[in-house]
């Protein structure tokens, strides 16, 4: 139960970083009517945010080598609050690209790190299910807490929400110091001083490899051509669907906001079903090359298949249950991808990799929320665009689907390394 309960903590803290990326999307229109923004700039936002998130990100295994899990994530926690603030006091474009720079950089090692403790408390076989709920803390930000933030909205504006956001992580790092304890089956990462460090007590000792062994092995790079693309998808959601709703679909402001939580709901669904289902099998010795290679390609590959119909959809209704589904399938790959590079990496580089992987992963980002803005911009009408940019991204996560199922293959390449 202690397991559970730590991994617990870790989703919240999840949730209160998703929380802070998704405000943007939801304060997007009336920062753009407040500031006289264009669609463009906006995406623009949006992708310097993830650019200084993908830089972030590739500090974690650094990081992780010099402090404690324990003090890295409050100094996360607290960063993010901290770049909360100043947009709330000094208003303006270059304010609101800074502070969403800064929260970027404070945010990107923070996926590899909770990663890397949620499965300190869980053997390799059963890291599917843990992975899930981490990666349920976006879709409970966008289905609980979105809702309430698009009433703060309208309620207080977007500046008190900046600030309700800022007090949150506060409180997070109470509860994180009051019950934080790294789990058995973990390594971390030793100086060479520190020869006698305590070793894994659940799993067998496992040498360190040369990084570049690990990023060049075909399961690395299929997996990350698949997670690339998705997050680039993930990125759009993030910075446009509210806007897509309410500009593209006609709904309101609020139903926008209530709304941007439904395509989470599915990716929620689909996401537990498939790692509940696979760390049940794998743990009865069922093959890692199906569970965590084909059958997450083959969702992504719906994914991609269900985006390309969007410029042929005109009910709104129905546009907002393709995206929903489509979205929902593709999000599988996230919690199995990660759990098949916790496979190939030894434990005491696991933060290092993971770092790494998902700092790649999050470049997907760079480009796509401005490249949506752009398409939106110069398209007949609102909703045209977004549909021709679902349309894109949908294109691009059927190749990255394509990739994946051809050399995801976590047994294999794990015999490779260690040989």
């Amino acid at each position: 139960m202690r397991a559970w309960g730590l991994t617990g903590v870790l989703v919240l803290l999840v949730v209160v970083n998703w929380a802070d990326k998704a405000v943007f999307g939801l304060v997007a229109q009336p920062l753009a009517k407040e500031f006289g923004l264009t669609s463009a700039q906006i995406g623009l936002v949006g992708s310097a945010f993830f650019l200084a998130f993908t830089v972030g990100g590739f500090f974690a295994g650094v990081l992780h080598k010099w402090l404690s899990l324990r003090w890295l994530l409050v100094l996360m926690s607290l960063g993010w609050a901290a770049s909360m603030i100043p947009l709330v006091v000094v208003a303006g474009f270059g304010m609101l690209l800074v502070t969403r720079m800064m929260l970027g950089f404070f945010e990107g090692p923070t996926n590899a790190l909770v990663h890397t403790g949620a499965y300190s408390w869980h053997p390799i076989e059963k890291r599917g299910v843990p992975g899930a709920m981490l990666a349920s803390g976006a879709s409970i930000a966008k289905i609980a807490i979105a809702p309430l933030m698009a009433l703060a909205v309208a309620a207080w504006g977007w500046r008190a929400t900046f600030i309700i956001l800022a007090c949150v992580g506060i409180v997070w790092c109470a509860l994180w110091l009051a019950t934080w304890k790294e789990g058995p089956y973990m390594q971390r990462p030793v100086r060479k001083s520190d020869k006698a460090a305590s070793v894994d007590a659940g799993a067998p000792v496992v040498a360190k490899v040369p990084l570049m062994k690990i990023f060049l092995t075909p399961t690395f790079l299929g997996a990350l051509a698949a997670v690339f693309t998705m997050y680039a998808l993930v990125t759009v959601v993030l910075t446009w669907l509210p806007s897509y709703f309410e500009v593209g679909l006609g709904y309101s402001r609020v139903q926008a906001g209530t709304m941007f939580g439904i395509p989470s709901i599915a990716g929620l669904f689909f996401m537990f079903l498939c790692t509940s289902v696979s760390d049940r099998l794998m743990s009865r010795g069922a093959s890692s090359r199906v569970l965590r290679g084909i059958v997450p390609g083959i969702a992504l590959l719906l994914c991609g298949l269900a985006l390309v119909t969007m410029p042929f959809i005109k009910t709104p209704i129905v546009a907002v249950v393709v995206v929903s589904v489509g979205y929902g399938l593709g999000s599988v790959i996230i919690p199995q991808f990660n759990a098949a590079i916790s496979e190939i990496c030894p434990p005491q580089q696991l933060a290092a990799v993971l770092g790494v992987f998902m700092a790649l992963m999050a470049s997907g980002g760079l480009i796509a929320p401005y490249l949506t803005g752009v398409i939106v911009d110069n398209a007949p009408s609102a909703a045209e665009g977004y549909a021709t940019a679902f349309q894109v991204f949908g294109i691009a996560t059927a190749i990255g689907a394509v990739i994946a199922l051809c050399t995801v293959n976590a047994t294999r390449d794990r015999v490779r390394i260690l040989s």
